[in-house]
């Protein structure tokens, strides 16, 4: 039995959850899942971005608790230095973290107005000015990277820590019919291939469970 246990919620709309998910994949690690199910009023407000909850994703390894994604990545990366979900180069390392930080703290008016729900399409969506701005700053941020290093995920030929944090993103791209770029759109494909999210996918669209307040909006 795995001694590491992480708490998610929605698969379908846990947009941090995935996150978190997806690193201890990529550092194969072993644990098994806690689901808050998406019905439990503090993660509902949660996943409608009117708290700030502590809850998930919350990984358990031994006799530590680590709650916040990025803390959860470093943690991961310190147990599972092998794994490569770091750059080895420093300056990339750098660069990764830099562009890490900027996905866990900004894009407030993609997150509102694109909130992710795998189990959805929106064709034509129309975008917001605003989550407009915030989709190009991402499109620079790819192509930066894609690059610098080479591809064809944003750090060279391995996925990291940044392709698990823009991972939610890809799929909010799917869902809304997101125009994009050769470049992008194949790094978006690049990280829907991945086995674990293919998995993460499977079993979204396996939920029963709806927020209706999400649905509504659209």
């Amino acid at each position: 039995m795995a001694k590491a246990v992480l708490t998610i919620s929605s698969k379908n709309y846990g947009a941090w959850a995935l996150r978190g998910w997806l690193m201890c994949r990529l550092a194969r690690l072993e644990f098994r899942e806690h689901v808050i199910p998406p019905d439990d009023p503090q993660m509902k407000a949660e996943m409608l971005l009117l708290s700030a909850s502590m809850r998930v994703p919350m990984l358990e390894d031994g006799g530590v608790k680590v709650w916040d994604t990025l803390a959860i990545g470093e943690y991961l990366h310190e147990i599972k230095p092998r794994a490569g979900l770091l750059p080895a180069d420093q300056a990339a390392r750098a660069h990764c973290r830099s562009i890490c930080g900027e996905m866990h703290s900004g894009f407030s008016a993609l997150r509102s107005s694109l909130p992710m729900n795998i189990k959805a399409r929106f064709p034509g969506f129309k975008l917001w000015s605003r989550a407009q701005g915030d989709i190009e700053r991402i499109v620079t941020i790819w192509h930066e990277c894609l690059d610098a290093y080479g591809g064809p995920f944003l750090f060279g030929a391995k996925p990291c820590l940044a392709d698990a944090m823009f991972a939610p993103v890809v799929t909010r791209f799917m869902t809304y019919d997101v125009a994009l770029d050769k470049a992008c759109a194949a790094y978006c494909q690049q990280v829907l291939r991945l086995p674990a999210l293919q998995e993460w996918i499977s079993a979204a669209h396996a939920e029963a469970e709806e927020i209706d307040e999400l649905d509504a909006e659209f």
